[in-house]
């Protein structure tokens, strides 16, 4: 590469140009605090990211080989969650939208 050629871009600033949507790191430690008890519990194991103009995919699955168990999308200010192609549930913030992956007590009778 020679100097003319050469041009420094600050990540910061091709963020912002960018239409791309990425995960800030706080979701990106709640999405995976998530997965990390989803494995411990045995119902998750394995996950991808991606990436799209506008979207950021965060995907879950039982088996590496298999359709993702869910979804959780971030587009622009905005979370959902899909199971397949159904809309499960969405939410303004992360942590709101997680409440639906949260195990709720039951009555267990003797």
């Amino acid at each position: 590469m020679t100097p003319e050629t050469a041009r420094l871009v600050r990540l910061g600033d091709y963020r912002r140009h960018s239409k791309t949507t990425y995960f800030e790191r706080a979701e990106l430690l709640q999405l995976l605090r998530l997965y990390s008890r989803k494995v411990a519990s045995g119902e998750w194991r394995d996950y991808a990211i991606d990436h799209r103009e506008g979207v950021a995919l965060f995907s879950v699955f039982r088996h590496s080989h298999e359709s993702p168990l869910y979804t959780i999308v971030k587009h622009g200010p905005e979370f959902a969650v899909f199971r397949g192609r159904q809309r499960i549930g969405a939410a303004k913030s992360l942590s709101d939208l997680l409440d639906i992956f949260r195990t709720k007590p039951s009555l267990v009778r003797a």
